[in-house]
Protein backbone atom coordinates (compact mmCIF):
# COMPACT_ATOMS: atom_id res chain seq x y z
CA UNK A 1 0.00 0.00 0.00
CA UNK A 2 2.72 2.38 0.67
CA UNK A 3 4.30 1.47 -2.30
CA UNK A 4 1.16 2.61 -4.53
CA UNK A 5 0.53 5.60 -2.24
CA UNK A 6 3.92 6.85 -3.02
CA UNK A 7 3.53 5.92 -6.72
CA UNK A 8 0.66 7.74 -7.02
CA UNK A 9 1.83 10.74 -5.32
CA UNK A 10 5.14 10.90 -7.58
CA UNK A 11 2.75 10.68 -10.93
CA UNK A 12 0.64 14.04 -9.27
CA UNK A 13 4.06 15.71 -8.97
CA UNK A 14 4.52 14.68 -12.67
CA UNK A 15 1.55 16.10 -14.11
CA UNK A 16 2.24 19.10 -11.80
CA UNK A 17 5.62 19.89 -13.29
CA UNK A 18 21.41 -16.87 -9.85
CA UNK A 19 18.53 -19.45 -9.62
CA UNK A 20 16.75 -17.48 -12.85
CA UNK A 21 20.17 -18.83 -14.82
CA UNK A 22 19.42 -22.52 -14.41
CA UNK A 23 16.46 -22.60 -16.61
CA UNK A 24 16.08 -24.84 -19.57
CA UNK A 25 14.64 -23.02 -22.40
CA UNK A 26 13.85 -25.76 -25.07
CA UNK A 27 11.09 -26.19 -27.21
CA UNK A 28 7.68 -26.93 -26.41
CA UNK A 29 3.93 -26.71 -27.04
CA UNK A 30 3.58 -23.52 -24.70
CA UNK A 31 -0.74 -24.56 -24.41
CA UNK A 32 -0.09 -28.00 -23.33
CA UNK A 33 3.25 -27.07 -20.66
CA UNK A 34 1.10 -24.39 -19.36
CA UNK A 35 -2.29 -25.41 -19.16
CA UNK A 36 -1.88 -25.79 -15.91
CA UNK A 37 -0.64 -21.81 -14.81
CA UNK A 38 -3.47 -20.17 -16.93
CA UNK A 39 -6.62 -19.26 -16.19
CA UNK A 40 -9.91 -18.60 -18.38
CA UNK A 41 -8.16 -21.46 -20.78
CA UNK A 42 -5.66 -21.33 -23.69
CA UNK A 43 -4.53 -18.07 -24.53
CA UNK A 44 -3.35 -19.29 -29.07
CA UNK A 45 -2.36 -15.70 -29.53
CA UNK A 46 0.42 -15.55 -27.13
CA UNK A 47 2.91 -17.31 -29.36
CA UNK A 48 2.50 -14.28 -31.81
CA UNK A 49 3.43 -11.45 -29.30
CA UNK A 50 7.17 -9.96 -28.80
CA UNK A 51 10.24 -9.82 -31.29
CA UNK A 52 13.06 -7.85 -32.03
CA UNK A 53 13.76 -4.21 -30.48
CA UNK A 54 15.74 -1.47 -29.04
CA UNK A 55 15.89 0.25 -26.87
CA UNK A 56 17.95 2.72 -24.26
CA UNK A 57 17.45 1.99 -20.48
CA UNK A 58 17.35 4.51 -17.33
CA UNK A 59 21.33 4.77 -17.44
CA UNK A 60 21.48 5.97 -21.20
CA UNK A 61 23.02 1.98 -22.20
CA UNK A 62 21.23 0.75 -25.35
CA UNK A 63 19.66 -2.61 -24.91
CA UNK A 64 17.96 -5.62 -27.18
CA UNK A 65 15.12 -7.56 -26.36
CA UNK A 66 17.87 -10.29 -25.88
CA UNK A 67 19.60 -8.10 -22.97
CA UNK A 68 15.95 -7.28 -21.93
CA UNK A 69 14.45 -11.03 -21.49
CA UNK A 70 17.46 -12.76 -19.79
CA UNK A 71 15.30 -14.69 -17.55
CA UNK A 72 11.59 -14.59 -16.65
CA UNK A 73 10.37 -10.77 -17.41
CA UNK A 74 6.66 -9.16 -16.80
CA UNK A 75 6.76 -6.36 -19.43
CA UNK A 76 4.42 -3.29 -19.51
CA UNK A 77 4.32 -0.37 -21.74
CA UNK A 78 3.06 2.98 -20.24
CA UNK A 79 4.44 6.26 -19.60
CA UNK A 80 5.59 8.28 -16.17
CA UNK A 81 3.27 11.39 -16.68
CA UNK A 82 0.65 8.22 -16.50
CA UNK A 83 -1.91 10.10 -13.41
CA UNK A 84 -2.97 6.92 -11.98
CA UNK A 85 -3.00 3.49 -14.01
CA UNK A 86 0.50 3.17 -14.53
CA UNK A 87 1.89 3.83 -11.20
CA UNK A 88 -0.98 1.26 -9.78
CA UNK A 89 -0.21 -1.61 -12.27
CA UNK A 90 3.80 -1.23 -11.73
CA UNK A 91 3.15 -0.96 -8.17
CA UNK A 92 1.26 -4.24 -8.46
CA UNK A 93 3.81 -5.55 -10.55
CA UNK A 94 6.50 -4.93 -8.07
CA UNK A 95 4.72 -6.51 -5.63
CA UNK A 96 4.07 -9.32 -7.09
CA UNK A 97 7.97 -9.61 -7.91
CA UNK A 98 8.55 -9.13 -4.16
CA UNK A 99 6.26 -12.32 -2.92
CA UNK A 100 8.14 -14.23 -5.82
CA UNK A 101 11.77 -12.77 -4.24
CA UNK A 102 10.56 -14.10 -1.06
CA UNK A 103 10.05 -17.64 -2.62
CA UNK A 104 12.99 -18.28 -4.31
CA UNK A 105 11.78 -16.78 -7.80
CA UNK A 106 13.94 -14.18 -9.18
CA UNK A 107 11.94 -11.99 -11.67
CA UNK A 108 12.73 -8.63 -13.84
CA UNK A 109 9.68 -6.25 -13.72
CA UNK A 110 10.43 -4.03 -17.26
CA UNK A 111 8.85 -0.73 -18.02
CA UNK A 112 9.10 0.23 -21.68
CA UNK A 113 7.23 4.12 -22.04
CA UNK A 114 5.40 4.88 -25.16
CA UNK A 115 6.01 8.68 -24.33
CA UNK A 116 9.54 9.16 -25.83
CA UNK A 117 9.16 12.98 -26.00
CA UNK A 118 8.52 13.53 -22.15
CA UNK A 119 10.12 9.95 -20.69
CA UNK A 120 13.79 10.98 -20.46
CA UNK A 121 16.19 8.40 -19.06
CA UNK A 122 16.40 10.76 -15.86
CA UNK A 123 12.59 10.59 -15.96
CA UNK A 124 12.20 6.50 -16.12
CA UNK A 125 14.74 6.55 -13.87
CA UNK A 126 12.95 8.62 -11.09
CA UNK A 127 9.73 6.37 -11.94
CA UNK A 128 11.88 2.90 -11.89
CA UNK A 129 13.71 3.84 -8.26
CA UNK A 130 10.18 4.58 -6.91
CA UNK A 131 8.49 1.06 -8.13
CA UNK A 132 11.08 -1.44 -7.49
CA UNK A 133 14.99 -1.41 -7.34
CA UNK A 134 15.42 -4.13 -10.01
CA UNK A 135 12.99 -2.24 -12.60
CA UNK A 136 14.53 -2.10 -15.84
CA UNK A 137 12.65 1.42 -17.37
CA UNK A 138 13.23 1.57 -21.41
CA UNK A 139 12.80 4.52 -23.46
CA UNK A 140 13.63 5.24 -27.17
CA UNK A 141 12.93 7.36 -30.59
CA UNK A 142 9.64 7.52 -31.48
CA UNK A 143 10.61 4.89 -33.99
CA UNK A 144 12.14 2.45 -32.29
CA UNK A 145 9.43 2.74 -29.20
CA UNK A 146 6.61 2.45 -31.88
CA UNK A 147 8.58 -1.14 -32.98
CA UNK A 148 8.70 -2.69 -29.79
CA UNK A 149 5.12 -1.82 -29.47
CA UNK A 150 4.27 -3.09 -32.65
CA UNK A 151 6.12 -6.49 -31.80
CA UNK A 152 3.94 -6.62 -28.90
CA UNK A 153 0.82 -5.42 -30.23
CA UNK A 154 -0.15 -3.27 -27.62
CA UNK A 155 -2.11 0.26 -28.22
CA UNK A 156 -0.91 3.63 -27.63
CA UNK A 157 -2.47 6.95 -28.74
CA UNK A 158 -1.97 10.73 -27.68
CA UNK A 159 -5.50 12.16 -27.20
CA UNK A 160 -4.62 16.00 -28.15
CA UNK A 161 -0.84 16.62 -28.83
CA UNK A 162 -1.01 19.85 -28.70
CA UNK A 163 -1.40 20.27 -24.98
CA UNK A 164 1.58 20.33 -22.90
CA UNK A 165 -0.03 17.82 -20.56
CA UNK A 166 -1.29 15.33 -22.88
CA UNK A 167 -2.53 12.49 -21.44
CA UNK A 168 -1.94 8.86 -23.64
CA UNK A 169 -4.45 6.36 -24.24
CA UNK A 170 -2.99 2.26 -24.34
CA UNK A 171 -2.94 -1.18 -23.51
CA UNK A 172 -2.60 -1.83 -19.73
CA UNK A 173 -1.79 -5.73 -20.27
CA UNK A 174 1.26 -6.91 -18.07
CA UNK A 175 3.15 -9.80 -20.10
CA UNK A 176 5.45 -12.42 -18.81
CA UNK A 177 7.91 -13.50 -21.30
CA UNK A 178 10.91 -16.14 -21.17
CA UNK A 179 14.05 -16.52 -23.05
CA UNK A 180 13.78 -18.03 -25.91
CA UNK A 181 10.11 -18.80 -26.05
CA UNK A 182 8.82 -14.99 -26.03
CA UNK A 183 5.26 -14.53 -24.26
CA UNK A 184 3.53 -16.86 -22.29
CA UNK A 185 1.14 -15.38 -20.55
CA UNK A 186 -0.74 -11.65 -20.43
CA UNK A 187 -1.95 -10.24 -17.09
CA UNK A 188 -5.59 -8.14 -17.21
CA UNK A 189 -5.07 -5.01 -14.88
CA UNK A 190 -8.13 -7.08 -12.16
CA UNK A 191 -4.77 -9.32 -11.30
CA UNK A 192 -4.29 -9.06 -7.60
CA UNK A 193 0.47 -9.44 -7.14
CA UNK A 194 -0.95 -12.62 -5.08
CA UNK A 195 -2.86 -14.29 -7.97
CA UNK A 196 -0.12 -12.78 -10.25
CA UNK A 197 3.19 -14.33 -8.34
CA UNK A 198 1.45 -17.70 -7.72
CA UNK A 199 0.90 -17.89 -11.65
CA UNK A 200 3.99 -16.88 -12.67
CA UNK A 201 5.86 -19.34 -9.90
CA UNK A 202 4.08 -22.09 -11.82
CA UNK A 203 5.23 -20.81 -15.22
CA UNK A 204 8.46 -20.92 -14.18
CA UNK A 205 8.47 -24.17 -12.19
CA UNK A 206 7.07 -25.77 -15.62
CA UNK A 207 10.13 -23.69 -17.81
CA UNK A 208 12.54 -25.65 -15.28
CA UNK A 209 11.44 -28.90 -16.12
CA UNK A 210 11.78 -30.60 -19.80
CA UNK A 211 8.38 -32.45 -21.25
Amino acid sequence: MKRIVLAVAAAVALVAVAGPALFIWGPWAPEDRFADCRSGGPRPGLSELGGPFTLTDQTGTTLTEADVIAGPTLIYFGYTFCPDVCPFDNARNADAVDLLEGRGYEVRPVFISVDPARDTPEALAAFASMMHPRMLALTGTPEQVQAASRAYRTFYRIRDPDDDYYLIDHSTFTYLAFPGAGVVEAFERDTTPEDMAARVACFVDRARTRP
